[in-house]
């Protein structure tokens, strides 16, 4: 098992290796692509690359937790979080 984690910058190097791009070049993408997908997800919009990945604004309701110090109950306000679903190609390249 993988217990390595990869950098952006070490991705940014893998990228630029494999395209023949300059390094700064694939940064500038990758940083346009996080900056579009969060833009995107905050305004309620679903990204999707078909087969790999999608983002997508889901609603929480409002629940009850427990405090693991103290054991009291603290309520949990309703929220928004983001879902991250891998796609069949992701799914397949992990097996």
């Amino acid at each position: 098992m993988a217990d390595k984690t990869i950098t952006k910058t070490e991705l940014v190097a893998s990228i630029a290796s494999a395209t023949g791009q300059s390094q700064s070049a694939v940064s500038g993408v990758l940083d346009a692509l996080f900056t579009s997908v969060s833009e995107s997800v905050a305004k309620g919009a679903k990204v999707s690359i078909p087969g790999w990945i999608a983002f997508e604004q889901v609603d929480t309701a409002a629940r009850t937790g427990r405090n693991p110090q103290t054991g009291d109950e603290i309520a949990i306000p309703a929220g928004k979080r983001v879902k991250v679903t891998a796609g069949s190609k992701l799914k397949a390249a992990v097996k």
